[in-house]
C-alpha cells in the first residue's frame, strides 16, 4: 500500500507542477467579485457538497473521474483500467441559489439538484448555511432482474444542510447533516431511510492549493457499505478549480457517494480521482 500511495502521490505532484506552470497563462481570467471570502473555494469539498454556490448567470461545466481501486496493482495499472466518470452542468439562477444535472457511469445515474443559501456568515452571524436537495434516477436497473420494477423503484433522494465557517484566511470547516431515502433498496445490506453527518474542512498552503478532507458517518447500523473517507487537494485558477483526490468511494454521484463507498483504507482499497471545474 505505501509503495502504491507513493507511486500515486508522484504522479500527482507531476500533474500540479504541470498544472501550476499553465495556470501562470489563464490567470489573467475575471471572477466574480465577492464583498467576502467563502469558506471553499470548490463547489465540492472533496467529493461532498461545500456551501460555495456559483453566482447568478454562471454556468460550471464539472468533469468528476475515480479510477479503480489501487490495490489490484498493475494488474489494472494501479485501477488505470477500471473507472468511473460523472460528467454535469451547473447554472446560477441567483446569488444564492444554483441548479444542477449530471450523469455517473456507475449504475447510469442521473441526478438533478438544487442547492440554496440560508445564512450567509458575517460579522454578526458565525456560519454559512446551504441547503441541498437532490433526486437521482438510477437507469441501470433491469427488468430482467426486477420483474415488477416501476419507474418510482428508480428514484432516490438526499436533503442535506451544510454549515461551513471560514476561521482565517487559511482554515474553514464544514459539518454537513444528511438524510437518504431510497425507494428500492436491498434490506439485507442497507435501510430505506439512512442518516449521516459529515465533517469536511480545508486549509489553504499556498496561494493556489489547498489540502481537504471529508469524512461522513453512516447511523444505518447494519449498512454492508463503508463510512466514506476522502483527501484531496484543490488547485484554483482564475478560470476554473482543479481538485485531485483519494477515496474509499469510487462513486461520483451525491447518494452513491455517501451509501455506496466499499473501499478499506486499511487495505489500501482507495481510489484515485479528480474533479474539474471550468466556469463561463
Amino acid at each position: 500500500m505505501t509503495k502504491t500511495l507513493l507511486f500515486l502521490s508522484v504522479l500527482a505532484s507531476g500533474f500540479v507542477s504541470a498544472q501550476e506552470d499553465l495556470l501562470k497563462d489563464i490567470d489573467t481570467l475575471k471572477t466574480t467579485s465577492e464583498t467576502s471570502q467563502p469558506a471553499f473555494k470548490a463547489l465540492q469539498i472533496v467529493t461532498g457538497q461545500s456551501t460555495k454556490l456559483s453566482a447568478k448567470n454562471e454556468w460550471y461545466i464539472v468533469v468528476a473521474h475515480r479510477f479503480g481501486d489501487i490495490s489490484t496493482g498493475f494488474k489494472n495499472f494501479f485501477g488505470l483500467d477500471d473507472a468511473s466518470t460523472k460528467l454535469g452542468v451547473i447554472y446560477g439562477v441567483s446569488d444564492n441559489v444554483s441548479v444542477s444535472l449530471s450523469r455517473e457511469t456507475n449504475m447510469k445515474t442521473f441526478e438533478g439538484a438544487v442547492k440554496y443559501k440560508l445564512a450567509k456568515q458575517t460579522e454578526s452571524f458565525p456560519a454559512d448555511i446551504v441547503g441541498y436537495n437532490v433526486m437521482a434516477l438510477n437507469t441501470d436497473l433491469d427488468k430482467d432482474n426486477y420483474p415488477h420494477l416501476r419507474f418510482s423503484d428508480r428514484l432516490s433522494y438526499l436533503t442535506q444542510a451544510l454549515i461551513s465557517r471560514r476561521f482565517n484566511v487559511k482554515f474553514s470547516l464544514q459539518l454537513s447533516p444528511s438524510y437518504v431515502h431510497k425507494n428500492l433498496y436491498d434490506p439485507a445490506i442497507e435501510d430505506k431511510n439512512q442518516f449521516l453527518t459529515g465533517l469536511g474542512g480545508r486549509y489553504k498552503i499556498s496561494k493556489r492549493i489547498s489540502i481537504n478532507a471529508e469524512y461522513f458517518v453512516n447511523f444505518d447500523s447494519h449498512s454492508f457499505y463503508k463510512n466514506p473517507l476522502s483527501l484531496g487537494m484543490d488547485i484554483e485558477t482564475g478560470g476554473h478549480v482543479f481538485q485531485l483526490l483519494f477515496t474509499n468511494s469510487q462513486i461520483n454521484s451525491d447518494i452513491g457517494y455517501l451509501t455506496n463507498a466499499v473501499g478499506k483504507w486499511e487495505k489500501g482499497q482507495i481510489f484515485f480521482g479528480f474533479n474539474l471545474y471550468r466556469v463561463f
